[in-house]
């Protein structure tokens, strides 16, 4: 066993210096020219290596230069997650943000997290071999981050209604779009997203990000038949998210993985905490890294003296950013790491090609910053938007318009 394990290793770091990871493709020259990484059906199966995992966190790259791949539990779950693998093997992608519990309330794995059992959780599970695809990312020395969202979760709020937000006859409080929300008060709220995280790092995840760290954004009548029974006397949104993110910090920062939080682009700009609770000094002095989500299309009219703010990605992410950067002064400040738009906002335009998407990686990086996400929520990214594997930061690729 002794010499099966040293030759595994072996294989293992040959194949992670050479390839970038155990089953990286070669150039395929029977592969059309125009086909793209993440078009290509590809046979890798998902692998158990346990015993070789110690030795993967030193290739895997830090958290100021994570470039990342939002990949929800569809994808992961399924052979799409192959073509992501291979897309990040070519390109300059080396992380993916993976969805452990998205704002439906469903699991990627079955939880042995008491809560999550009691509740169906485990029913609606996406991917019952991720561990196995867990270890796959780890072999291409892809960066795993389990995101988990915590307020918007509708199936906790419906199964366990003495957390939930109710109206005045005691029914569940639903937003616009007819979602439960739990009740951001709650303290077992936050312990729940707590737990399942200490389980995802147990799983393989190296970092964990937590999203709907708020209360709901809803029009103000609306918020004013919402009732949270947890509330006491003198709460705020602001100090009722404030001391659950200190919270969430003592729960998991213990198990010394990076702990990180989305928040609204806006918040960089508010001199108040919108309603929501987010109040951007709030989360620098506690995360280790902060999302600014700086989406150009959900910015309103006038927004940084723009008419067409999605018109102009480039300079409403450099804006965004300069703001979070003067913001964040202070050798304790987090690492400022933004949500990019790699989507297309219904109809309105541009479309987003992979000159949009580049352009708001070049703000990105024009202010210094090496690490952003992109977010498509169908997890379909464009090949062109990437720069390909070793390409010196800076170079831009050659692009084109296209779709996705």
């Amino acid at each position: 066993m002794q010499m099966v394990r040293r030759g595994s290793v072996l294989l293992l770091w040959a194949a992670l210096v050479m390839s970038r990871g155990l089953f990286a493709q070669r150039a395929d020259s029977a592969l059309p020219a125009a086909a793209r990484a993440d078009e290509v059906r590809v046979a890798l199966r998902p692998v158990e290596l346990r015993f070789v995992q110690p030795v993967l966190p030193q290739l895997l790259p830090t958290t100021s230069s994570v470039k990342a791949l939002y990949v929800n539990a569809w994808a992961f779950g399924s052979p799409k997650l192959w073509q992501l693998v291979r897309l990040a093997d070519q390109t300059e992608v080396n992380a993916f943000v993976v969805d452990v519990k998205d704002d439906t309330g469903c699991l990627l794995y079955p939880s042995d997290v008491a809560v999550a059992e009691q509740i169906g959780a485990n029913r609606c599970a996406r991917a019952r071999d991720a561990r196995a695809r867990i270890d796959t990312l780890l072999a291409h020395g892809i960066y795993p981050i389990a995101r988990i969202v915590v307020a918007k979760d509708p199936l906790l709020a419906e199964r366990r209604p003495g957390w939930s937000v109710h109206l005045a006859d005691g029914a569940l409080w639903r937003d616009r779009i007819g979602s439960a929300w739990v009740d951001a008060y709650n303290d077992s709220v936050w312990i729940y997203a707590a737990e399942l995280a200490r389980e995802a790092l147990g799983m393989g995840f190296v970092e964990v990000q937590f999203d709907y760290v708020r209360f709901p954004d809803e029009p103000r009548e609306r918020l004013a038949t919402a009732i949270f029974p947890a509330r006491r006397r003198g709460d705020t949104p602001r100090s009722a998210v404030r001391s659950h993110i200190q919270l969430i910090k003592s729960l998991v920062g213990p198990l010394g993985a990076p702990i990180t939080f989305d928040i609204f682009g806006l918040t960089a700009s508010a001199t108040d905490d919108m309603g929501i609770g987010q109040v951007w000094e709030d989360f620098i002095s506690v995360a280790d890294v902060v999302l600014p989500m700086v989406y150009p299309s959900h910015y309103g009219r006038g927004a940084y003296g723009f008419a067409w703010p999605n018109g102009q990605p480039y300079k409403v992410v450099r804006r965004a950013l300069e703001e979070a950067i003067g913001r964040s002064r202070g050798p304790q400040a987090a690492e400022i790491r933004p949500y990019l738009q790699a989507f297309t906002l219904g109809r309105r335009l541009p479309r987003y090609t992979p000159f949009e998407i580049r352009e708001q990686i070049r703000a990105t990086e024009d202010l210094g910053l090496t690490s952003w996400v992109l977010w498509n929520p169908r997890s379909v990214y464009q090949r062109q938007a990437l720069r390909p594997y070793g390409t010196a930061t800076g170079a831009t690729p050659e692009l084109t318009t296209g779709t996705e």
